[in-house]
């Protein structure tokens, strides 16, 4: 990602933000017991849909190969950092 003079976002890369998240969410739950396979439902929250969606949904596709959880997708206006995805998941603990 490249910053502009005032910190706002002047460029990124959606596909390595969308695999930092993806590998991030995997590490919290391991760490909290469950796993990748044990996610039941996906809210995804991109900033810019027309323009990132189909490049989350092919890298989307990628992760959720066996597994396939309900997913919602939203555009948002802003998120709390200057990233340009970000999920919520619900997974169950073995």
């Amino acid at each position: 990602m490249t910053l502009g003079p005032s910190g706002e976002v002047a460029s990124y890369d959606i596909a390595v933000q969308c695999r930092a998240v993806f590998e991030n969410v995997r590490t919290v739950l391991e760490d909290a017991g469950s796993s990748w396979d044990r996610i039941v439902d996906v809210t995804v929250f991109l900033t810019d849909m027309k323009a990132d969606f189909s490049t989350f949904n092919a890298l989307y596709a990628e992760y959720f190969k066996d597994n396939q959880p309900t997913r919602t997708t939203v555009e948002v206006g802003a998120l709390p950092t200057p990233i340009a995805v970000e999920l919520k998941v619900i997974a169950t603990i073995e």
